[in-house]
C-alpha cells in the first residue's frame, strides 16, 4: 500500500469517526460556547457546587471535564471523567451503561481532539452498543431523562443565554420522572433565573413559585431550593413565609455557603442589614474567594451607607468613608476575581464616583462596557449609571443625554429602559421649565413621548422643536409619522 493511499484511508477513517462524534449525547454536541461565560469563574462554581451541594458528582465532573478541555488541559479533562465513572460504578453499580453516556462520549471527544484516534472509537463503540441495548431502535441518541437533566444543567451554568433551552431539557426530563427531586430542581432553578432576568420595571414574575414550592416537597432537605423558594416569596411580597423558610434553610444547613448566601441576600433586601453580614462573614469563612460572597458584602455596606446618610442630616464623616472604603474594597475584589462580573464594575464605579475618583470611576465604566458577554438590558443598565455619572458627578448635561438616549434607542422593555426614559424625561423638562430649552430639547421630549406612545404631547413636542429649528429633517420626518398615524 502507498503511502498516499494510506494517508487517504485514514482520513476516511477520521472523517467517519468525526461524523460519529457529532451524533454523540454530551458537552462536546450540545454547542456550550465559552466566549458566553467566564471560564475561570465555572470552574470554580462547580468546585465548590461538587464540595458543598453534592447534588449529582456525575453531572459535575463530566462538566468539568469539559471546561478543562476549554481550557487545553485535556488531562485533566480525563481525570475528571475518571472520577465520574467512580462515582458511577459506587452509586449505580445495576445502571453503569445508562448513567455512563455523557461520560463515555466526553471521553471519545477528548481523546479524538488528543489526537488518540482508537481510544476515540473505543469510547464511539461503546456509546453505539449501549444505546443498541438500551432501546431497540436507537444508534447513537437514546432519550433518557438523565441526559435530559445532565444537559440541562450544563446549559444551566453556561449563562442566562441558554435558560430557554435549559427549561427544554428539565421539562422533558421531566416528562418520564415527574416526581424525580433532582429533576424538579433543576426546573424550579431555571424558572427562578427567567424569572429574575426577564422582567421589565415593577414587574414581578411569578412563574418560578409553584415549581420551587413542589422541589420543596419533593426534597425538604433540599435547603437550596429552600433558600431560593425564601427569596421569591419574598418578591411577591409574602416576607414572613419566606423568613420561615430562611431559617428553616439554616438551621438544616447552618454552614453550607450556598445556604449562607441566599438568607443574607434575604435580610439585606429584608433592611436587616447588621444580620446580613453577619451571615456572609460566616459564609466568607468557608469559601473566601467567592465572588458573590464579595459582592453582596459590598452592596450591604452600600446600603448601610445609603440608610446612614438618610436618617442623619451630617453623618460622621469617618464613618461615611469607612463604609465607601468597605463597599470599594469588595466590590474591587470581585472583578479582579471575575473579569466579566459586570454589575459588580457598575457597583464599583458608583463607588469610585461617590468618593470623588472621577479617573478610577471612568476607567471602571470602561471596563463594564467592554465584557464581551454583555445583554441588550446590561447595556441599557451601563447607559443609564453612566449617564448618570456624566450628569451629577462630570456635570454634562448633553452628555447624560446622550447616554440616555442610547440606552432607549435598544428599545428593549427592561428596567433600565424605564429608568432612563424616566431620567431623560426629567432633565429635560428641567431644562426647558428653566428657559434653557433648545430645539433638541424639545425634540427628544417628543421621542420620548412618541416612546410611551403620548402621540399628541410628541406632536406638540416635535412643532416646538421645529419652529425652533425649522429644517431639521429628523424632526420633520417623526412629525409627518406621527400625524400620519393618527389620521390612519
Amino acid at each position: 500500500m502507498t503511502e498516499q493511499r494510506r494517508k487517504n484511508m485514514s482520513a476516511i477513517s477520521n472523517n467517519s469517526l468525526e461524523s460519529s462524534l457529532r451524533q454523540l449525547e454530551c458537552h462536546f454536541t450540545w454547542s456550550l460556547l465559552k466566549q458566553d461565560v467566564d471560564l475561570d469563574d465555572l470552574e470554580e462554581t462547580i468546585n465548590d457546587q461538587t464540595e458543598f451541594l453534592i447534588k449529582s458528582n456525575i453531572t459535575n465532573y463530566n462538566l468539568l471535564s469539559y471546561v478543562c478541555h476549554l481550557k487545553n488541559s485535556n488531562e485533566e479533562a480525563l481525570r475528571n471523567l475518571q472520577k465520574a465513572e467512580k462515582v458511577v460504578q459506587k452509586n449505580h453499580p445495576d445502571e453503569i451503561a445508562r448513567r455512563s453516556l455523557v461520560t463515555w462520549g466526553n471521553y471519545a471527544w477528548i481523546y479524538y481532539h488528543m489526537e488518540r484516534y482508537e481510544e476515540a472509537k473505543t469510547y464511539v463503540s461503546k456509546v453505539e452498543n449501549s444505546c443498541k441495548k438500551l432501546s431497540s431502535t436507537a444508534q447513537w441518541k437514546i432519550e433518557l431523562p438523565e441526559i435530559y437533566a445532565e444537559q440541562g444543567w450544563a446549559l444551566l451554568k453556561f449563562g442566562r443565554k441558554y435558560y430557554e433551552r435549559a427549561k427544554n431539557c428539565f421539562e422533558n426530563a421531566l416528562k418520564n420522572e415527574p416526581n424525580n427531586p433532582e429533576f424538579n430542581a433543576g426546573y424550579a432553578i431555571t424558572m427562578y433565573r427567567l424569572d429574575y432576568f426577564f422582567c421589565s420595571e415593577g414587574e414581578v414574575l411569578n412563574l418560578s413559585l409553584e415549581p420551587l414550592q413542589r422541589a420543596v416537597e419533593l426534597n425538604p432537605n433540599d435547603t437550596f431550593i429552600m433558600a431560593l423558594l425564601a427569596l421569591k416569596l419574598q418578591d411577591i411580597g409574602r416576607v414572613d413565609e419566606g423568613e420561615r423558610y430562611i431559617e428553616e434553610a439554616m438551621q438544616k444547613n447552618p454552614d453550607i455557603p450556598y445556604v449562607l448566601r441566599y438568607a443574607s441576600k434575604f435580610y439585606r433586601r429584608n433592611g436587616q442589614l447588621d444580620k446580613a453580614l453577619e451571615v456572609l462573614k460566616k459564609a466568607l469563612a468557608v469559601t473566601p474567594k467567592s465572588s458573590f460572597l464579595h459582592h453582596q458584602l459590598g452592596l450591604c455596606y452600600r446600603a448601610k451607607l445609603f440608610q446612614l446618610k438618610k436618617s442623619t442630616r451630617y453623618p460622621p464623616r469617618a464613618q461615611v468613608e469607612e463604609l465607601i472604603r468597605l463597599s470599594i474594597f469588595h466590590f474591587k475584589t470581585v472583578t479582579d476575581q471575575k473579569t466579566k462580573f459586570f454589575s459588580a464594575y457598575i457597583d464599583l464605579a458608583n463607588m469610585y464616583a461617590q468618593e470623588k475618583r472621577y479617573e478610577e470611576a471612568e476607567e471602571t465604566f470602561q471596563k463594564a462596557s467592554r465584557i464581551n458577554i454583555l445583554f441588550c438590558d446590561d447595556k441599557q443598565e451601563f447607559y443609564y449609571n453612566y449617564g448618570r455619572f456624566q450628569h451629577f458627578h462630570m456635570k454634562s448635561e448633553s452628555e447624560a443625554m446622550r447616554y440616555y438616549i442610547e440606552g432607549l434607542k435598544m428599545e428593549k422593555c427592561s428596567y433600565f429602559f424605564h429608568k432612563c426614559r424616566s431620567a431623560l424625561k426629567k432633565l429635560v423638562e428641567q431644562r426647558i421649565q428653566g428657559g434653557l430649552g433648545v430645539a433638541e430639547d424639545f425634540g427628544t421630549l417628543g421621542f420620548i413621548h412618541n416612546l410611551s406612545g403620548e402621540k399628541r404631547e410628541a406632536i406638540e413636542c416635535y412643532e416646538k422643536a421645529i419652529a425652533l429649528c425649522p429644517d431639521n429633517e429628523e424632526y420633520l420626518s417623526a412629525l409627518c409619522e406621527l400625524r400620519l398615524s393618527i389620521s390612519s
